[in-house]
């Protein structure tokens, strides 16, 4: 199936936006709240999260020029690969709607279930950069379908740490999976200076149930790996197919990283010294730096696939698709649960796909 009509067949139907959200949507752009707008967007899953966010970022940016996008949906991020929060800044005058983070940390996993208090710390310190470099550029919290249980804290955790002006909360028929009416995240239950606007799901069927888009996850995980990693290679080469990226990036030439230039670090489990190699052996990493000082976690460049590794030399091989100029900041490796897609690894025609001699000067 050639990679266009891949992404195409991943991609959902052209949103539908019903007038509820539109005049939700208005209500925020029109603002004039005093300390800026930051609106928080938030519901069960398969609500229409993101096609809102989506929208209220298409009327802001006319009006505001730059809007900051602080995306907290590590299983489906809308400007990184999966596994990442991020902090974007987009300028209405760019042509890249698809801009590289200003602000990146490696979660390593595609629920925040894995380990909510380290979730929160990269998502309240992605707030905390926004607030000190950003601040009046009006911000959009997406946030992941997670409202239940421990997932209903870390939401009330995150509202009050970042305040917003605006608190959208799309709720579907099915009551029982919704957040609470009115402002939950509040002890008392007032909203105070927060506008809030409950708006419902944008499609109901006949008898005003909720239609909800249900999304092949997994598959859509593994086109945005791969569509990261076809940026090893220059826009104007033919490839179109998600064979044919799979047949370049196992011929791409990786870069050699001695184990002794970085900080290897397991998120989320302990691996034994003498594992570590098999560990990282064919696995997607963070590519992070750790300049700033121990208290704050490392910020992610971009990801690698370790290629291979050579034990003898202590030496990684990494594919990846960040600038060699970036990559000499590279000093933390960040391994977590986040895997190479099935269509990259089983390339016809390779003895070895992720092991090679011809490789790139080190980082």
């Amino acid at each position: 199936m050639a990679m266009a009509m891949a992404m195409a067949m991943a991609m959902e139907e052209e949103a539908y936006i019903p007038e509820e959200w539109s005049e939700a949507a208005a209500t925020i752009a029109s603002a004039s709240a005093s300390g800026g707008i930051t609106a928080f967007i938030c519901g069960p899953k398969n609500s229409g999260k993101s096609t809102f966010s989506r929208h209220l970022l298409q009327l802001l940016l006319p009006r505001h020029k730059r809007v900051a996008y602080l995306d907290s949906d590590v299983g489906q991020p809308e400007f990184t690969p999966p596994g990442c929060l991020s902090l974007t800044i987009l300028d209405s005058e760019a042509t890249d709607m698809k801009p590289p983070p200003e602000r990146c940390f490696f979660f390593g996993d595609i629920s925040s279930k894995r380990d909510p208090q380290i979730y929160l710390t990269y998502i309240f310190a992605l707030y905390d950069h926004y607030s000190t470099t950003n601040s009046g550029v009006p911000l959009i919290v997406n946030t992941s379908g997670w409202v239940k249980g421990i997932g209903y804290d870390v939401l009330v955790d995150m509202l009050n740490h970042i305040a917003p002006s605006h608190v959208v909360n799309i709720r579907i028929s099915a009551k029982s999976k919704n957040l609470p009416s009115g402002a939950f995240w509040s002890q008392d239950g007032d909203a105070r200076a927060i506008t809030l606007l409950e708006i419902n799901s944008a499609r109901q069927d006949s008898l005003n149930r909720s239609v909800l888009v249900h999304k092949d996850s997994s598959h859509m995980r593994d086109l945005s790996i791969v569509t990261y990693f076809r940026q090893c290679f220059c826009g104007d080469m033919n490839m179109s197919s998600i064979k044919e990226i799979a047949l370049a990036l196992a011929a791409h030439s990786p870069y050699e990283v001695s184990v002794s230039a970085v900080n290897i670090k397991h998120l989320h489990c302990e691996v034994p010294k003498a594992e570590i190699f098999y560990s990282l052996n064919a696995s997607i990493v963070g590519l992070a730096v750790n300049s700033e000082g121990s208290e704050h976690p490392p910020r992610c460049v971009g990801l690698g696939i370790v290629r291979g590794i050579d034990t003898s030399r202590r030496v990684l091989y990494i594919i990846t698709p960040v600038p060699s100029n970036v990559l000499e900041e590279v000093d933390v490796l960040l391994q977590g649960f986040i895997q190479i897609p099935a269509c990259l690894l089983q390339v016809q025609g390779c003895v070895s796909p992720y092991m090679a001699s011809n490789v790139l000067p080190g980082i």
